[in-house]
């Protein structure tokens, strides 16, 4: 598997029955990388609302903070998912001193990892996968900005990935080329919004992505409720799936 394949699944999506499957993440074992160690208990935290397994998974990030120095840019950006996730939370229960404090430190933690990797596939996919998930959750003003930094980072992410797209699994491929289409349309770049559902259309046929993106090309009224990210799963890259694969 190559470098970009395995960092473009940062942010795989994975089903709901994993969260509560996941055994407790082996942190020592260099064999897996940083995403799959704490990526379901991440997703537990903004998908779920489970703060217990999103403290599980920052108190991980701690330790791979110091035994995983070459890792540093990956696990910050993980760090600022958990940070937007907090502001969210805040938003919801309306505290807006938390959401200011939590959203700054996501901006801060992002812009860090961006800062030192930035041909990093996986910093941006995990930037611009966050905030595609999260970020309608948050007060206007913080909404908007978030939008426009997903937006950022999954231009960068084509700038990475885009002579290979076609050649990456679908669900990695899907979640590219979709959430170029979702930050376009939430940050009122309706041309470049159209051009890639054409993209997705065209390239990625009898998908869910597909249906998704022909719902917004039939209906453009549907694009401010129907999202087009997060349409597959991609279950080989859970913990439980490596842990399986790596002690064959």
């Amino acid at each position: 598997m190559t470098r970009h394949l395995i960092v473009a699944a940062a942010l795989t999506v994975v089903p709901g029955s994993v969260f509560a499957q996941a055994p407790e993440p082996p942190i020592t074992d260099t064999r897996l990388t940083v995403h799959t160690l704490v990526r379901e208990d991440i997703f537990a935290g903004f998908l779920q609302n489970d703060l217990k397994r999103m403290e599980r998974a920052e108190k991980n990030l701690e330790r791979l903070l110091e035994s995983r120095p070459a890792d540093r840019p990956n696990v910050i950006a993980w760090q600022g998912s958990i940070a937007l996730t907090r502001a969210a939370l805040a938003n919801e229960a309306r505290q807006q001193a938390e959401v200011m404090k939590h959203y700054q430190r996501a901006r801060d933690l992002f812009e860090e990892a961006m800062r030192l990797d930035p041909g990093g596939v996986g910093v941006f996919a995990i930037t611009g996968g966050s905030l595609v998930s999260i970020a309608d959750r948050l007060p206007t003003a913080e909404r908007e900005s978030g939008w426009e930094l997903a937006y950022s980072a999954y231009q960068r992410l084509w700038k990475l990935q885009g002579e290979i797209i076609e050649k990456l699994p679908l669900h990695h491929k899907g979640e590219v080329l979709s959430g170029r289409a979702q930050t376009a349309q939430r940050t009122g770049r309706n041309e470049e919004a159209n051009a890639e559902i054409d993209r997705i259309l065209k390239l990625l046929p009898g998908t869910p992505y597909a249906k998704s993106a022909q719902q917004w090309k039939d209906d453009p009224s549907s694009r401010a409720r129907v999202k087009v990210t997060c349409q597959t799963c991609h279950a080989p890259g859970t913990l439980a799936g490596r842990l399986a694969e790596v002690s064959k």
